[in-house]
């Protein structure tokens, strides 16, 4: 049995962040967004559905952001983590073209336009 591809996942903190990356990618990626805040219960579940798919968090530079990419790293190692430059602060402020450098990175397909 020859298994496909996995989607990709990208965890973030909210809608707008949400919106930023889809304006950017150019590829079939699930993006689920945690409200800044995420329960132990709902980890777990996070984890059980996508312990198979390449998972990424992209969250802001700020005081909660770093407190979500913690838990991140404690509860779901096996996550990778992407970084906006601190200078934006948020994944939403951030220009398309850096957030379409950071995806790149991740080798995540985004559009050339932004490259």
């Amino acid at each position: 049995m020859v298994m496909s591809e996995a989607p990709k996942i990208i965890i973030v903190e909210g809608r707008s962040d949400k919106i930023k990356i889809q304006e950017v990618i150019n590829e079939p990626v699930k993006i689920i967004c945690t409200n800044g805040t995420i329960s132990l219960t709902r980890m777990d579940e996070l984890i059980d559905e996508y312990f198979e798919n390449d998972v990424y968090v992209l969250v802001d530079t700020d005081e909660a952001g770093e407190k979500l990419r913690k838990q991140f790293i404690r509860e779901f190692p096996e996550a990778s983590h992407l970084y906006i430059d601190k200078m934006y602060k948020e994944v939403a402020a951030a220009p398309e073209h850096h957030i379409a450098s950071v995806l790149l990175g991740a080798n995540i397909d985004v559009q050339a336009k932004f490259l």
